[in-house]
């Protein structure tokens, strides 16, 4: 949840997301709010970030969970939509390319050196870089870009989207492996689901 020690640009819970449809890279357009489910969307770094597909492979692991706890899951990444094809195309939920950050704006993500100098983020810079080492070698994924569209300094934002388009929960990435775990994200579902 949003801490009380918020930055300026940071939104409020219980902001109101204005009804937007976004093109997602294999051509699906996604609504926010979605109207009949949660909406998690995560603000992420940039295409072939050894750290996002790190955390993005375990989503897609658990994505039947996901979804079977009414949430619709949209990831977005300050990269271009032929970057994103390059490197997440196989993803099976919404990908949507902001080379122009204004996602991360309006919804107050930013960057910095901290988020890969910090060094709690040093453990899974380490296993995202391996990880990405054998999916290359194995010719299962391209190499990272050597100069990714907006930088290397992304931080995270996560953001939980009531069907109302209220935000109900948020996480502001101090680092670049600073996210909601799969668990944490399921539990913050079930305990903001509507009870019959």
């Amino acid at each position: 949840m949003t801490s009380s020690g918020q930055a300026a640009g940071q939104l409020d819970e219980g902001f109101v997301v204005p009804r937007r449809q976004l093109a997602s890279i294999s051509g699906e357009t996604v609504s926010i709010p979605d109207g009949e489910a949660f909406v998690h969307l995560q603000l992420r770094r940039f295409a072939g970030c050894p750290i996002c597909n790190l955390h993005l492979r375990s989503l897609a692991e658990r994505y039947d969970e996901i979804a079977a706890a009414g949430i619709r899951e949209i990831v977005v990444f300050h990269s271009t939509r032929e970057e994103l094809a390059r490197h997440q195309a196989d993803l099976p939920f919404a990908v949507v390319a902001d080379p122009e950050k204004a996602l991360y704006g309006e919804f107050g993500v930013e960057s910095s050196p901290r988020a890969v100098l910090s060094p709690k983020a040093w453990r899974p810079i380490s296993r995202g870089l391996s990880r990405a080492a054998r999916a290359m070698v194995a010719k299962r994924e391209p190499a990272p870009t050597k100069r990714p569209h907006g930088g290397r300094l992304g931080l995270p934002g996560d953001f939980l989207i009531a069907s109302d388009g209220r935000v109900v929960a948020s996480k502001y990435g101090k680092h670049a492996y600073d996210q909601w775990t799969i668990d944490e994200l399921l539990a913050l579902a079930g305990q903001l689901q509507p009870t019959a």
